[in-house]
């Protein structure tokens, strides 16, 4: 169980209850009958309050005026959708119709979320009583209102949700949620503030809403960062444009989900920042039918692995200034086959990797493979910052984060800002002056990676950590040791020699 938000007790107590609710339901079709129910209590509210407030003015008539709302980007929810309509009805066993009738009837007056949610309450697979509990529990937690959205309740319960699906379905999960802290070590490194950001593998839209969070606390305009996204699981399409409805970020997802590969429906663009965590190690993913694809500039990748066409397909849809950072397997760091080989060489040949960071282990719900955050530069002669031509960064973080429970690691803030701080100072965008740490980080050049192969593994560059003397001279050192190991031994053979008294008095010889 991953750690709970000490503001919000509810959060662990919907949960408990929510899960109760599955029985025999299949994990992912569960997951949207709860996370569309916490989504219409957040429209709900924000629309009551706005309703508050139109009703105590001059001109109460525009309480149910449509444009009233859609002009402060809130929801217009009907009549039958309103959350005092679905509460009354939640100890009926009508409850499940009710709401599919409410999700409907968003679905019919909100154009951007038209498709999105999910209408199977009436389901016989649904416990009505314990639909009805959940119904009773989330209209305990005000997440609509400004106040709420102003400590972002409901982002956190929505994101604690998301977590916890992700703990309970493994490899799955990995689909549609990328754990916070590897999110947030990647948008406090590309820093995107100002621009168009993509993420060509989108699951539940985490990396966009932890952009918009990078964007408030650096005091930047949020509608100066313009979301472009692609995902191609319809399940997980929904679940990222509840998610980031929800919290008022508009985006481009497409009319639908689609595959990156065979279905980019951002075609011809250019961004400013990607952000990624696609599918490690994908095999079919339809290679054999774009050997002739314009996206793959330094060689064609093998159809057996998605791999190296991630990379190629991010690089190419950046800006001539653009910045990237994104996660893919180990594996990917030095992989001899030709294709994928030819292609890393002339990547780094055309010196577009900037930077390379080894994560520790257990930090992905869906898997325990080892994993890496590559970071490409399309300019790194920007005028405002540290030339880095011919240079990459390799970082070693493998000893950071901490275990918040038996299977998952987690890096705290302390953690990023040494991993983002190291990486700054490297590009000069901070106020630290870069050193190389023997075990930590190391700057490479282009003909260093040469020698090595064209391996990008950060265990190579950065070495072993020197460990500090102790100012103990060796020979003392080693007659204190010899002197302790003697005594160990000594007791060793003691009790060796009581064991073998008893086994004795019990009949049994060694």
């Amino acid at each position: 169980m991953v750690a709970k938000s000490k503001e919000l007790s509810i959060e662990d107590k919907l949960w408990a209850t929510a899960d109760a609710l599955r029985g025999s339901m299949d994990a992912s079709e569960y997951r949207n009958v709860v996370l569309g129910l916490i989504f219409l209590k957040y429209v709900s509210d924000s629309f009551e309050e706005k309703r508050q407030t139109i009703l105590a003015t001059d001109y109460p008539e525009d309480a149910e005026d449509p444009d009233m709302y859609m002009a402060d980007n809130i929801f217009w929810v009907p009549k039958e959708a309103r959350w005092e309509v679905v509460q009354a009805a939640a100890k009926t066993p009508q409850i499940g119709e009710i709401i599919d009738k409410a999700m409907v009837a968003i679905e019919k007056e909100n154009d951007s979320i038209r498709g999105v949610l999910s209408k199977n309450y009436a389901s016989p697979d649904l416990d009505k009583v314990r639909l009805g509990q959940v119904v009773d529990l989330i209209t305990e937690v005000d997440v609509g209102s400004k106040e709420a959205q102003g400590t972002d309740v409901l982002g956190r319960v929505y994101e604690y949700f998301l977590r916890e699906f992700a703990a309970k379905e493994g490899k799955n999960g990995g689909e549609f949620y990328t754990p916070r802290s590897i999110v947030k070590t990647l948008v406090e490194m590309i820093e995107p503030y100002k621009g168009r950001i993509y993420d060509p593998a989108a699951g539940s839209g985490g990396m966009f809403v932890q952009s918009e969070e990078f964007v408030k606390e650096h005091q930047g305009v949020i509608s100066d960062l313009s979301v472009y996204g692609q995902e191609s699981n319809p399940t997980t399409w929904k679940l990222a444009k509840m998610n980031l409805a929800i919290r008022g970020i508009d985006n481009d997802f497409g009319p639908h989900q689609g595959d990156t590969f065979t279905n980019d429906l951002h075609k011809g663009m250019r961004f400013d920042y990607i952000l990624a965590n696609p599918p490690f190690n994908v095999k079919n993913w339809n290679g054999d039918k774009l050997r002739e694809d314009s996206r793959w500039k330094y060689g064609v990748p093998p159809v057996g692995n998605a791999n190296y066409a991630w990379i190629e397909h991010i690089i190419s849809k950046l800006a001539p200034d653009g910045k990237a950072g994104f996660v893919l397997a180990n594996g990917a760091l030095s992989t001899s086959t030709r294709d994928e080989y030819a292609i890393r060489k002339a990547v780094i040949e055309d010196d577009k990797i900037d930077a390379i960071v080894a994560l520790p282990d257990k930090m992905f719900y869906s898997t325990g493979i080892p994993v890496s955050l590559w970071f490409i530069d399309m300019n790194k002669t920007s005028e405002d910052e540290r030339a880095r031509k011919g240079e990459t960064l390799f970082i070693d973080a493998r000893e950071l984060g901490e275990m918040v429970d038996r299977t998952h690691r987690e890096f705290s803030d302390d953690d990023i800002k040494k991993i983002a701080g190291t990486y700054h100072a490297y590009r000069g965008t901070n106020d630290q002056k870069y050193e190389d740490i023997a075990g930590v980080c190391k700057v490479a050049t282009i003909d260093e990676i040469a020698k090595n192969d064209y391996i990008l593994t950060p265990g190579r560059y950065v070495g072993l950590a020197e460990k500090e003397d102790d100012g103990e001279p060796y020979e003392v050192k080693m007659a204190r040791l010899t002197k302790a190991l003697k005594k160990q031994f000594e007791e060793s053979d003691r009790l060796q020699s009581e064991i073998k008294d008893v086994l004795k008095e019990l009949g049994y010889e060694i």
